[in-house]
Parts: C-alpha cells; sequence; structure tokens
C-alpha cells in the first residue's frame, strides 16, 4: 500500500526539493498542496496536479510542513484538525516544536528531521556533487526527533526523512531540545554570526589595500587549514604565531560571558520564539 502525503509549501524552495525526491521514489502517493501564485505555477509546469485547499487532508498518512517557520503556527492550525488519527505531521525544522507553535493531538505522531549538509571535507568525485553546498545530490548525514508518538513512528518518520534527504551517510536520533541547541543556537547564533563577522573583516581588509582575488584566496585557503588544525582533522597544530594572534584576540573580539548569554535554554527558547513568530 502505497503512503499518502500530503506536502505543504509543494512549490516553495523545499518543497520543490522534496517533489524531486519523493518523484524519484516508489510508494507514495503525493497531494501537492500549494497556494495560488508562483509556486502553484511552477508546479503546473512540472505537469503536475497541486491543489491550493486542505480537502485532501483527512485522507493522508503523513503531512510535510515545508513552509517557513514564521508561517508554520499558521498551516499547522489549519490542517492538524483535519488529519486523520494516527497520522504523521513531519517538520523539516525543531523551532517550531520547540517553541509549541503547533497544535498537538494525543493521536498523532510528530516528527522532525533536518540535514547537516554535506561534509565540509568529502570524498565527491563529481563536479556536481563537489558543487553541491545544500545535499541532495551531494552525500550528507542527518538529525532527527520523534516529538510525539510511539517508537515505531520513529522508524516511519526516518525512512521518509533517508529519501527526502537522500543520499544520506548517518542518521543520528536526537531530541527537539538537542536539535535546537544544534538550530538555531550553534550553527546560526554563533556560527553565522562569526562567519558574517570575517566576511567584514575581508571587506575591510580589501579597502586596505589588499587585492580582492588574492584576498580571499588567502582567506578561504587559511581558513581549510585552520578548521583542520582547530576541530582535530589533522595531526600538526597551528604555528605559534597563529596561536599567539587567536589568544590575544580572543578577549577583543569576545566579551566574556558570551558563550552563557548564547547557548543556555532561556535564550534558545527565544530564538526559536522569535523565528517562529511565536508569542512570549
Amino acid at each position: 500500500m502505497k503512503m499518502k502525503v500530503a506536502l505543504m509549501g509543494a512549490g516553495g524552495k523545499m518543497g520543490l526539493r522534496i517533489v524531486e525526491k519523493l518523484s524519484e521514489t516508489e510508494g507514495f502517493e503525493v497531494i501537492y498542496v500549494q497556494r495560488k501564485g508562483p509556486g502553484f505555477d511552477r508546479l503546473v509546469s512540472m505537469g503536475l496536479q497541486p491543489v491550493s485547499n486542505t480537502r485532501l487532508i483527512p485522507e493522508v498518512d503523513v503531512a510535510i510542513l515545508a513552509v517557513p517557520d514564521a508561517a508554520i503556527a499558521k498551516v499547522s492550525a489549519e490542517i492538524i484538525p483535519l488529519l486523520p488519527p494516527h497520522a504523521m505531521v513531519f517538520g523539516l525544522d525543531p523551532a517550531a516544536a520547540h517553541a509549541k507553535v503547533m497544535p498537538i493531538r494525543k493521536d498523532l505522531s510528530y516528527f522532525i528531521a533536518h540535514p547537516c549538509h554535506p561534509p565540509l571535507f568529502n570524498d565527491e568525485v563529481t563536479e556536481e556533487a563537489r558543487n553541491d553546498h545544500f545535499g541532495g545530490i551531494a552525500k550528507q548525514h542527518i538529525v532527527c526527533a520523534l516529538y510525539q508518538g510511539p517508537d515505531t513512528d520513529y522508524d516511519r518518520g526516518e525512512k521518509l526523512a533517508k529519501i527526502i534527504y537522500s543520499p544520506v551517510m548517518n542518521s543520528y536520533r536526537l531530541t527537539v531540545e538537542q536539535m535546537a541547541v544544534l538550530e538555531p543556537a550553534l550553527v546560526e547564533t554563533i556560527g553565522v554570526t562569526v562567519l558574517v563577522a570575517v566576511r567584514e573583516a575581508l571587506e575591510k581588509a580589501i579597502k586596505m589595500g589588499a587585492p580582492e582575488e588574492a584576498a580571499r584566496e588567502f582567506l578561504f585557503g587559511h581558513l581549510q587549514i585552520a578548521i583542520s588544525q582547530v576541530f582535530g582533522f589533522v595531526d600538526y597544530p597551528m604555528s605559534d604565531g597563529a596561536q599567539l594572534a587567536a589568544k590575544k584576540a580572543f578577549s577583543k573580539i569576545f566579551r566574556p560571558d558570551w558563550m552563557d548569554n548564547v547557548m543556555n535554554p532561556e535564550r534558545i527558547a527565544e530564538s526559536v520564539a522569535e523565528i517562529t513568530h511565536a508569542k512570549k
């Protein structure tokens, strides 16, 4: 028997990626749900028959929420009351579950899966895969969480996640709270912020007279070796000069309490509430 899936936001960026993966896999009957507009038109141009209403939701086994975080509260409030008992709500990000913006029915399962994206250091051999920084062509790891439901539904959700994000190497089981520590806290609040600062420093170096192309290549090459050394991919240390420069600069760039201000449950809860537009 085929799994009947409602793909909410099927014509959006993530929705279209899922459309491609499910279309390549047998065993699924997909309802492409997309409001009228460019996304709807894209699906029609692909030869699909999207629907702009929820009349078929009561018939599905799984509802995939491929919609922006800020829209999940509205979309989930519309479809969750319509789902049949024992159906699964499948989220692509932990924010909505962590912020508790979705209606929770005791007779439904709630599953979240998110990609790690292709590793920085990988063994891809084709040019297409080497240039795939999102995943879907290049191999990637994923993280999954069963927010609510019988443990057998973890297997059901993970199987679907491995198809959506294929090709998948490792799948790691986490809690929703652990996923929120990774994103937004670790990856976005800290990682992206630091990278934005590095980009601004690069632009400053160019304004100070460094040739742009040389500055970019110099930075990216040194970042690669620095990441290798800091995270233990190689067995030789940074130069004494690099270690001294980093030690001296750390206290000038970061406040002493920066970690406690970001990597704590209260701030993470505030961040996911901001992302999902949840009321505090």
